[in-house]
C-alpha cells in the first residue's frame, strides 16, 4: 500500500497537529431525550415494507469538451465525476442493505453500465460511504484515495495503489489534483476505531473544481475551504439531520445553503438523501426545504437538484 505523508515538515508531531486542528470530531454520546422516540418502530420496520422507488436509467454519458465537467448522481453520496478523459467515482455504493437498513431507492444506473473507472475516492469508513462489496466489483487495478488510517479497509480489494491523505494534502492524477478537506463528523467504522480519518475532497482539473464534502454537520471550516480553493460545484449533504441519537452529525438543508454561501461556490448540488432512511425526517422533506431556503435568499438558480442516473454537464 502506498501512503503519503502530510504536507509541511512531514514529522509525526506536525501530522498530529494538522489532524487535530483541521477537523471537528462529533462525540458518540447521544443527546438528552434521544430515547423518547423509537427509531425501530417509526422508521426501520416501516421501511422494510416500503417498495424500492426509482429506476435504473440507460447509461448515456456525454462527450465532454475542454474544461467541461460531467456529473452523474448515483444516489445517496455516490457520484460519477467525469472530466475530459478521466472518470472518477466517489463513495460508490450499490448496496441494497446497510446491515438492517433497507435501501428504499434504486441506484440511478446499473453498476455494470459504468464507464471504465480511472480513480476512486472514499470520504470515510462509514458503511453508507465505504461499501467493500461495491468497491471490490469496481476495482480494476486503478488507484484509490482515502483519508488517513482508512487504507487497511480497502487495500485487499483489487486496487493498484491506496493513497492515504491528511487534511489539505493533495494527490496528483494526470491532469487532476485531489485535496482532502476537513469536516465536522467522525470516521469510526466500529466503536473501537475512532482514529480513522474523515473528510471531503476538492477535485481540480483544467481550471474547474468540484467539492464533495463527504458527511458533515455545519462547522466554521467551510469559509477556509472556499478561501483555499475556488469551487465551481459544491456537492453538499442535506439529509439525515434528525438522527435517532439526536447528535448533530449532518447538515440540514438550511445549513447546506449557508455552507454553500461560505464556500463561495457557483452551484449547489444536494446529496445524501432519498436512498437510505437513516433519520426521522420524511424522505421527500430535504429537497423541499432546500429549495424553499434557496428561494428565500434569492439563490434558487444556484441550486441543481439532480435525478439519479441522469448525467449533467457543467
Amino acid at each position: 500500500m502506498k501512503r503519503k505523508t502530510a504536507s509541511g515538515d512531514g514529522s509525526e508531531e506536525h501530522v498530529k497537529v494538522v489532524r487535530e486542528t483541521a477537523a471537528r470530531k462529533v462525540g458518540l454520546k447521544p443527546s438528552k431525550g434521544w430515547h423518547r422516540r423509537n427509531f425501530l418502530t417509526q422508521v426501520l420496520i416501516p421501511s422494510l415494507f416500503t417498495r424500492r422507488l426509482g429506476n435504473h436509467l440507460e447509461a448515456l454519458f456525454p462527450k465532454l469538451e475542454p474544461s467541461q465537467i460531467g456529473i452523474t448522481w448515483i444516489g445517496h453520496a455516490s457520484f460519477l465525476i467525469q472530466t475530459r478523459g478521466v472518470n472518477i467515482l466517489i463513495d460508490p455504493n450499490w448496496a441494497k442493505w446497510l446491515k438492517v437498513i433497507k435501501r428504499v431507492r434504486h441506484p440511478g444506473i446499473e453498476l455494470h453500465d459504468l464507464p471504465d473507472i480511472d480513480l476512486v475516492l472514499v470520504t470515510h469508513a462509514h458503511f453508507d460511504h465505504l461499501d467493500r462489496k461495491t468497491l471490490r466489483e469496481i476495482a480494476q487495478d486503478q488507484p484509490i484515495v482515502v483519508p488517513f488510517e482508512v487504507g487497511n479497509l480497502v487495500h485487499d480489494l483489487g486496487f493498484h495503489s491506496v493513497h492515504e491523505l491528511n487534511y489539505w494534502e493533495s494527490y496528483k492524477f494526470g491532469p487532476l489534483t485531489i485535496t482532502l478537506t476537513p469536516c465536522h463528523h467522525w470516521g469510526a467504522r466500529m466503536l473501537h476505531d475512532s482514529h480513522r480519518g474523515f473528510g471531503g475532497y476538492v477535485i481540480e482539473a483544467e481550471g474547474r473544481s468540484v467539492f464533495h464534502c463527504g458527511d458533515t454537520a455545519f462547522f466554521d471550516g467551510f469559509r477556509e475551504i472556499g478561501e483555499r480553493h475556488a469551487i465551481d460545484l459544491a456537492l453538499l449533504p442535506i439529509g439525515a439531520y434528525d438522527p435517532p441519537s439526536g447528535r448533530e452529525v449532518h447538515m440540514n438543508p438550511e445549513e447546506a445553503v449557508e455552507a454553500f454561501i461560505q464556500l463561495g461556490a457557483k452551484k449547489l448540488i444536494p446529496m445524501h438523501y432519498g436512498s437510505f432512511r437513516l433519520s426521522y425526517e420524511p424522505l421527500d422533506e430535504p429537497p423541499e426545504r432546500l429549495t424553499a431556503s434557496a428561494r428565500k435568499l434569492g439563490l434558487e438558480d444556484k441550486v441543481c437538484v439532480m435525478t439519479e442516473g441522469q448525467p449533467m454537464v457543467f
